[in-house]
């Protein structure tokens, strides 16, 4: 069951709302008497990342020549134009 708590409370303890939160209860904070938002732990996703099965995959092609620097950019960097 979740804790209800009000926004001032919240920011005054903080600290130990978080320590609940990090044994599993979850908090609700309400402005006005009305729920805002919930404090909840942060579920980390330990599954591994699979190499190749991105959205992009087969969508983006870089040429040959992508590390080529044309010759007016590198004279701009120098400061020749």
């Amino acid at each position: 069951m979740p804790i209800f708590t009000n926004v001032s409370e919240a920011k005054a303890n903080l600290s130990k709302l978080l320590e609940r939160v990090e044994a599993g209860e979850q908090i609700i904070i309400e402005r006005n008497g009305k729920p805002v938002a919930v404090l909840s732990a942060y579920k980390y996703d330990l599954t591994p990342r699979q190499p190749g099965t991105g959205l992009w995959k087969g969508r983006v092609v870089i040429s040959d020549d992508f590390d080529d620097l044309p010759d007016e950019f590198m004279r701009a960097f120098n400061g020749n134009e």
